[in-house]
């Protein structure tokens, strides 16, 4: 669960959590992902000195170019340059990079500048943001997550000075995990050139981050003077960000391309997932579950190849087998809370008695793990409106449209449930928390 963090930073802005495979701009909540990039995450994040357990990777479901923080507990990358990469060791260097700024005190400087991107916000700003609470009664807090707009470059942008004390970190970072530092100058050759163009032609990484020849000269030259030596990526590095970066392209890419890059490939576990997908993508359902088939029997112990198994299924509206493949993945994962709300959504869907009751104790799991998925409080809105609890159904749909910055919406649902729920109750705490949280946004409006 993110860290906690105090409502400090203007109004409750926009949430807007997606999982694959939507398009619309938003974050990327995938089990399987997420745990790939926080493994690669987790030795640079040591030798940065930070926790890779309160310090979250999450990916922006963009097409764009671009990587940032706007607090000290979540580094954003957009999926374009994720999938633009071509080694784990150049996705450790942005992750070296970024942390960086956390851990030199950039982020600490801009509360002033997040004050005036709440006003920029008139002038066409609203986009997400990733949240933290301060324990499970407080109201959630939005923070901006980034535009080509005023807000973003009051917010998000750093100065030379600042990117090269974060590129000279970043270096020592990666050089104390193991990692090749000059993977960091292969990052900045991507972006060559770009302060060259207009800004409307820039990728967003460019206009945050200003670039220069002289930039990438001095990150060559503090990568040489730490005599590194290049022994490439260990397997593991190497496995999951190939697993990550294939999710991403089989559920983002055109499937018939996939399709077709594979055909010569080996069927290893990777090249199978992508193919379940992609044939998913495609509406051929058999040849989807041959491979899934196929992929389970190479990682039997996987839980997120059974999580990928159940939401192939689900899709496809096998809801019982769904709820099975779910099933074993949280045998797998207990903790997980992307598989149990899938698990969740699963047992909803057979809509029996006994399922649904099944279903809100899984949910409510899910909830105590990670409160901030949208997807999940809907669910959970349908198990207690099933069950006949009416004010905690009120109460999941009022937190889920505060989630999403409805927040008219969410106080119209939190006096519900108020007025159902026992008064001085943790759940009645609630739902004043949503109250309070929409009354004090209108008052800043």
């Amino acid at each position: 669960m993110p860290r906690a963090f105090p409502i400090a930073i203007g109004a409750l802005l926009l949430c807007l959590l997606t999982t694959l495979p939507a398009r619309a701009q938003g974050l990327i909540r995938d089990a399987e992902i997420e745990h790939s990039l926080g493994t690669l995450a987790r030795p640079i994040l040591d030798a940065a000195g930070l926790s890779p357990d309160t310090v979250k990777i999450l990916l922006i479901n963009n097409p764009s170019l671009n990587a940032f923080v706007v607090d000290g507990a979540h580094i954003f990358l957009h999926s374009g340059l994720v999938r633009r990469l071509d080694t784990p060791e150049m996705f450790q260097a942005i992750i070296a990079h970024e942390a960086a700024h956390i851990a030199n005190g950039h982020i600490a400087r801009r509360t002033v500048s997040a004050r005036n991107a709440q006003t920029a916000t008139t002038l066409g700003v609203l986009l997400s943001g990733i949240l933290a609470a301060a324990g499970n009664t407080q109201a959630a807090t939005g923070f901006v997550l980034g535009s080509a707009s005023t807000a973003e470059r009051l917010f998000l942008a750093h100065t030379r000075d600042e990117e090269n004390a974060a590129d000279q970190a970043a270096v020592r970072y990666m050089a104390r995990a193991g990692v090749n530092p000059l993977a960091l100058a292969d990052v900045l050759e991507i972006f060559k050139g770009q302060d060259t163009l207009s800004e409307s032609r820039q990728d967003p990484y460019a206009r945050t981050h200003p670039l220069t020849r002289e930039r990438l000269r001095v990150v060559r030259g503090y990568a040489a003077a730490l005599d590194v030596q290049s022994t490439g990526a260990d397997d593991d590095s190497a496995y999951w960000f190939a697993r990550a970066r294939g999710k991403l392209d089989a559920f983002l890419g055109n499937p018939g391309r996939v399709i077709r890059r594979l055909e010569s490939k080996e069927p290893d576990s990777i090249t199978l997932m992508q193919r379940a997908v992609a044939y998913h993508r495609l509406s051929d359902f058999d040849r989807a579950i041959a491979n899934m088939d196929a992929l389970m029997r190479a990682r039997p112990d996987d839980a997120y190849v059974s999580e990928l198994k159940g939401q192939i299924l689900h899709e496809a509206r096998q809801f019982a087998a769904a709820a099975d493949a779910y099933a074993r993945a949280v045998s797998l994962a207990p903790k997980e809370p992307l598989i149990l709300a899938g698990h969740g959504r699963a047992l909803l869907a057979l809509d029996t008695t006994a399922d649904n009751r099944r279903a809100l104790e899984v949910l409510e799991r899910a909830r105590a793990h990670d409160p901030f998925q949208p997807r999940m409080l809907r669910d959970l809105a349908l198990a207690h409106a099933r069950l006949g609890n009416d004010g905690m159904a009120s109460l999941a749909t009022a937190e889920r449209f505060a989630l999403i910055g409805r927040l008219k919406d969410a106080a119209i649902h939190a006096k519900r449930a108020s007025d159902l729920l026992e008064q001085g109750s943790q759940a009645w705490n609630r739902a004043q928390d949503v109250l309070n949280a929409a009354e004090a946004a209108q008052k800043r409006r």
